[in-house]
């Protein structure tokens, strides 16, 4: 059953976005050559405790870690661990936060140092998608017509969305209905109603869509080992429009 929010609701959901911010504004520059995905996973859930809150990801489904960090072929899901960063790599963060009973979501993915010019236009394509998508947006639309802008989007610069793995509908639980796939026929889908509140998750290849997990029985990783790229916020329809309850302008 999908799950409508009241305006209260939606506004603890913000402030549990706001603490992804602040975790987001910290590890940001601290994704550089020579630093473990076990340091960087270590800042943010000092901070998400700092601020009173909860990571959502640790012990969820026996997920071990507060943040997933997935590198380069890496699509999500990725453990933190002694892997250090290497110049030219691209790191993906994905977080949540539990917030006085409600959830936050959001993923960005970030170059370390200077790194080839296409791996850059593969992050700029995952995040341009989602900009796409929510700039398109009109009253009466369905999940379908969101899913569809996306992948024309990356589709149309030689790019695929993966299959396999979708946002979702999130609030008094992390993964709540409706699914939201990243491709998909307009008019389709449930009806996006205000209250609704959607984690829109865009995770971009470079190559081929088909996926497989290693045997640490989480990562998730391209089958060809083409690089991917993943971007993800949360998102609430209103009566007055969208709020983005977990982005920023330098993200």
């Amino acid at each position: 059953m999908i799950s409508l929010k009241s305006k209260r609701e939606i506004e603890v959901m913000r402030e549990a976005g706001e603490v992804l911010r602040k975790v987001f504004t910290a590890i940001k520059p601290a994704v550089k050559a020579g630093v473990t995905t076990e340091e960087l996973d270590r800042r943010a859930e000092e901070i998400i405790i700092e601020c009173g809150c909860e990571p959502a990801f640790k012990g969820y489904r026996g997920f071990p870690k507060t943040a997933c960090i997935s590198m380069n072929e890496q699509v999500v899901h990725g453990i933190p661990g002694a892997r250090q960063l290497k110049e030219g790599d691209i790191v993906s963060f994905d977080i949540g936060v539990k917030r006085a009973g409600y959830f936050a979501d959001a993923a960005r993915t970030w170059p370390v140092g200077k790194v080839d010019p296409a791996k850059r236009v593969l992050i700029e394509t995952a995040k341009g998608s989602f900009d796409a998508a929510l700039a398109a947006y009109q009253a009466g639309w369905r999940i379908g017509d969101l899913s569809a802008v996306i992948q024309k989007y990356v589709e149309t610069r030689g790019y695929q969305v993966i299959r396999d793995y979708v946002g979702h509908g999130i609030g008094r639980m992390m993964h709540e209905e409706p699914q939201v796939p990243n491709y998909g026929h307009p008019g389709r889908g449930p009806k996006i109603e205000p209250g609704l509140v959607l984690a829109i998750e865009p995770m971009v290849t470079e190559g081929h869509y088909a996926v497989e997990t290693l045997e640490d029985g989480w990562t998730i990783v391209t089958k060809d080992r083409k690089w991917a790229s993943h971007y993800e916020d949360t998102i609430a329809f209103t009566e007055n429009g969208i709020m983005n309850l977990t982005g920023d302008l330098d993200s």
